[in-house]
């Protein structure tokens, strides 16, 4: 007599759908991690050996090697570079200006950035990374 049956149970695990929920688990922190970072404008800047941080209302002006001007991350041309400035540091009288510049930049090019702010009488903040 003969009890066991003939169709034996297999088990099988489908793991298709796992590649898709990797991919996209992927996808999610990529693009969390570019939100994380703020400054993704990319720019070698010159070295100091002490540096500071301030925790104020803070305007970010970054400049490239092409001389391609940011104001908070957003691309403005240099023939309106003083307006947006200061329609920005009109809203608040504590904000003060964060200069990050390419280090590769001429010594004029910084200054013409300078006398934007000297005109708007804003405090500017030269950017600089740790040796």
């Amino acid at each position: 007599m003969n009890l066991r049956s003939k169709n034996k149970p297999v088990a099988e695990v489908f793991t298709s759908a796992m590649n898709d929920i990797m991919f996209f688990l992927m996808l999610f922190f990529i693009i969390i991690s570019t939100l994380l970072n703020p400054n993704v404008i990319k720019l070698n800047l010159p070295s100091a050996k002490n540096t500071q941080s301030i925790h104020k209302k803070e305007i970010l002006l970054s400049v490239n090697r092409d001389l391609q001007y940011f104001v908070n991350n957003k691309q403005v041309p240099f023939e309106q570079l003083q307006t947006v400035l200061g329609i920005e540091t009109s809203k608040d009288k504590e904000t003060f200006v964060v200069l990050r510049c390419d280090n590769s930049l001429a010594i004029q090019e910084l200054v013409k950035v300078l006398e934007i702010g000297n005109k708007l009488n804003v405090k500017m903040i030269l950017a600089t990374k740790k040796e």
